[in-house]
């Protein structure tokens, strides 16, 4: 069909072929949304819902080359990016953000694997810092991953604000640090930080134990961002999507759980 008034955003991240996680979830998360996705792979991952045992990354050229011949078809309205795999990953990213003025870029700054593994190598961390959380829209780290960005610990509703700050300061237009990994057993407060106010996000905490939250939170995101809502309001809806997945989260087998993003549009 040509002219098609479907809203299109583009994933920039790594394979689970658990589909848990990476491309699969945010695919899955575009089309709950009544977004068409794009993807790019930028690692081949042997992954399951609990845990992972290998990571090839894909060869900077092919990521560029990936780009190159979606964008020259159509332009999504809004990206994201997750696990990049390697250092030359990042960079490709990056220089693609600037050279196509791709919009509305939402960095999900993954480092390791919620099972344990590392997903990128200090290189490539660097240049996250460095090179893409600088063009970011909106920068979606968790706790471990905003301490390892911000250099500090984050512990309580002051570390976390100062966390955001620091984050901000690298070049985001906003941020907003995940809090499911707080100890508190009956909320998951998330904090939003544009420069301007700090907004908590709060939700009542599931216990699922699921996989590829955070893939589906920054996808959530993406998609409202491409079906033209302000950021703030994408942000707020994406936490009231990835709440609702998380209370319908399933099991296929002997691993963790993993979210349902069709029962969280079902309503």
């Amino acid at each position: 069909m040509s002219g098609s008034t479907i809203p299109l955003a583009l994933t920039i991240a790594g394979s689970d072929p658990g589909g848990g996680a990476g491309i699969q979830s945010d695919i899955r998360t575009f089309a709950a949304l009544g977004v068409y996705g794009y993807s790019v792979i930028t690692s081949i991952i042997a992954q399951s819902s609990s845990r992972v045992t290998r990571v090839d990354a894909v060869k900077p050229a092919m990521i560029a080359a990936q780009i190159e011949v979606l964008l020259a078809e159509s332009m999504p309205l809004a990206i994201k990016t997750g696990a990049m795999g390697s250092a030359g990953a990042v960079r490709e990213t990056a220089r693609a953000i600037v050279r196509f003025k791709m919009p509305r870029p939402v960095v999900d700054p993954v480092t390791i694997a919620s099972s344990g593994a590392r997903l990128i190598d200090k290189r490539g961390e660097r240049m996250l810092r460095d090179e893409l959380i600088p063009l970011a829209r909106i920068v979606t780290p968790n706790v471990p991953e905003a301490e390892a960005l911000a250099g500090i610990a984050i512990r309580d509703r002051d570390s976390i604000r100062e966390g955001a700050a620091k984050i901000l300061a690298m070049g985001a237009k906003a941020v907003v640090i995940k809090g499911g990994h707080f100890a508190d057993r009956a909320r998951s407060t998330d904090l939003y930080f544009d420069g301007r106010k700090f907004i908590e996000l709060r939700a009542p905490r599931q216990k699922s134990g699921a996989h590829g939250t955070g893939c589906v939170f920054s996808a959530a995101i993406a998609a409202h961002l491409a079906r033209g809502a302000k950021l703030e309001d994408a942000v707020s809806a994406a936490k009231e999507f990835v709440t609702l997945a998380l209370a319908n989260s399933f099991k296929l087998g002997r691993g963790r759980a993993v979210l349902d993003q069709f029962s969280a549009v079902a309503r």
